[in-house]
């Protein structure tokens, strides 16, 4: 089994909980579960449970409406979470 090493030039990738494309921390907004409450991760460095969505407001929209994070953060999702990361990418625009 090949391993390979990370070195400080390859980009934080991860993946978005709706569309599973692989993109860089950058490309996204991040989500974390803290002490059984959802909430916004805009500098990306709070601990507890994190996902990511990609930074557009129509997977915004349609993750809303199937509730992506409910899987990856293990619990129930208040539909408001999704409303914040609305604002915020529409700010952006």
């Amino acid at each position: 089994m090949k391993m390979t090493t990370i070195t400080r030039s390859q980009p934080n990738i991860r993946k978005c909980v709706l569309t599973n494309e692989r993109l860089t921390k950058t490309e996204l907004l991040r989500v974390v579960k803290i002490a059984g409450q959802v909430e916004l991760d805009l500098t990306g460095k709070r601990e507890g449970r994190g996902a990511y969505i990609k930074a557009d407001a129509d997977i915004i929209r349609t993750a809303a409406k199937k509730n992506a994070f409910a899987r990856s953060l293990r619990m129930k999702v208040d539909l408001e979470i999704y409303d914040e990361l609305l604002k915020v990418v529409e700010s952006d625009e």
